[in-house]
């Protein structure tokens, strides 16, 4: 089974931390989506949407988070139950509930609203160069590669779009806000048990950390900050999360795809 996934991709962390948490076997391929290395041609042949993650397992591809989850992982999941530690029950109506909220909400404008214009255009626009160059190395599949293109200038159209900006947040918010509640309640969103639930919402507290958001949006809520605090303390995290993120090690993670965007544009390597 091939994983092809990054660590900043909020839903390659999401289904990392579903196979660790089992145990899983799976062959990593990392691809950073900010270096446009999903762009590649023998990638985009197998996944003309360039999203990440993308799972195989032989002829069969899966694209969707929540089809990963669903369908293929069900081969282990259905027999274990959804509790990732191990208990026999079997997939409850909550727990689906809960990883169809949070795969509603959508946290590419909010991200992209919340990184300094600098650095979010420098990046968008070696991206474009980047398709660009592979329009012309694989032309049978250029039309194709002319949708990623279009599909970039419309991000930039709409987050000047303070409406579409601030209805990400609000969504946001809502869903924190329901998880603050139900956390009153149990130790994990569906209950005593770390579940798959957990895994699809644990990366988007990630994400509020990586922008420096916390303050904001994770310490207001107590329940949430500390329910946070207690799923770091899992060996899943560590491996998926905490080995680029943590401390020091999110900066760092970051000069090096700075250093490389930055080489690569000084030479036009593309």
């Amino acid at each position: 089974m091939q994983l092809y996934h990054h660590p900043y991709s909020l839903d390659s962390q999401k289904i990392r931390l579903v196979l660790e948490e089992k145990g899983i076997d799976y062959t990593s391929y990392r691809m950073n989506p900010l270096t446009g290395k999903n762009m590649d041609t023998s990638f985009f042949r197998m996944n003309p949407s360039a999203k990440l993650p993308v799972l195989q397992n032989g002829s069969q591809i899966i694209y969707r988070v929540i089809d990963m989850a669903q369908k293929f992982m069900f081969r282990y999941i259905e027999r274990v139950a959804v509790s990732l530690n191990g208990g026999d029950s079997t997939i409850s109506e909550e727990i689906m509930l809960w990883m169809q909220q949070i795969e509603e909400w959508n946290p590419k404008f909010f991200t992209l609203s919340h990184i300094p214009n600098k650095y979010r255009l420098f990046i968008s626009k070696f991206v474009r160069r980047v398709v660009i160059a592979r329009m012309a190395e694989a032309p049978d599949i250029a039309c194709v590669y002319h949708v990623k293109l279009r599909e970039a200038y419309e991000t930039e159209d709409k987050l000047k779009d303070p409406d579409i900006v601030k209805q990400s947040e609000e969504k946001l918010t809502a869903l924190l806000d329901e998880a603050e509640t139900r956390l009153k309640e149990t130790k994990y969103l569906a209950g005593d048990e770390f579940t798959l639930a957990d895994s699809m919402f644990i990366p988007l507290l990630v994400r509020l950390t990586l922008l420096n958001l916390e303050k904001e949006f994770i310490f207001v809520r107590p329940r949430l900050a500390e329910y946070h605090n207690i799923v770091k303390q899992r060996s899943s995290y560590k491996v998926v999360i905490g080995r680029y993120f943590s401390g020091w090690r999110k900066y760092k993670t970051l000069m090096k795809t700075i250093c490389f965007l930055c080489i690569r544009n000084m030479f036009r390597k593309y």
